[in-house]
């Protein structure tokens, strides 16, 4: 079992997303993340869909997501060079002046923004891989006795060049 990635191509329309929602929950496949945006083409969204499954379901998944007639496009990227990133926000709450502090080293380290700062709480806000974003959490909750983590899920995209991050 592992993380595999696919992205959809499919027509903009009320119920397509519940549609290929439901075709995960009816055959009983785990979706770790899904997101989706509208394209260029306002007819046209696109979804990230990160599923934890072995190749032969994974395989299962692909054939009937192409057999769906909204589904436009099915893009395999599990081993293709990709630029992924997840937002996230972490709430740090029942900080002291030296948490604060804290928190803002632990905001420069990682090249997170610090978006928003109350009387005992910090709020700040990140794009990173899915990795990285996992560091984080793990260190805040070491460091911090309360925190609130939103995570938004990944998009990604084909890489242009043979590099990636």
């Amino acid at each position: 079992m592992k993380d595999r990635w696919i992205a959809l191509y499919v027509e903009n329309q009320v119920g397509v997303l519940a549609k290929i929602s439901g075709l995960f929950a009816g055959k009983s496949y785990n979706l770790k993340s899904l997101t989706v945006g509208t394209t260029e083409n306002e007819d046209t969204s696109r979804m990230t869909i990160c599923a934890t499954c072995d190749d032969i379901t994974f395989e299962q998944i692909k054939k009937q997501l192409n057999r769906m007639v909204e589904v436009i496009k099915v893009m395999d990227l599990s081993n293709v060079p990709i630029h992924m990133k997840e937002i996230l926000f972490a709430k740090i709450k029942k900080c002291s002046d030296g948490d604060k502090a804290e928190c803002f080293r632990i905001a420069q380290a990682f090249h997170v923004e610090v978006a928003d700062i109350g009387e005992d709480s910090v709020l700040l806000e990140c794009k990173l891989t899915d990795r990285r974003i996992n560091e984080l959490i793990n260190l805040l909750k070491l460091r911090f006795k309360s925190i609130e983590v939103v995570r938004g899920g990944a998009v990604a995209v084909e890489s242009i060049s043979t590099s990636c991050r």
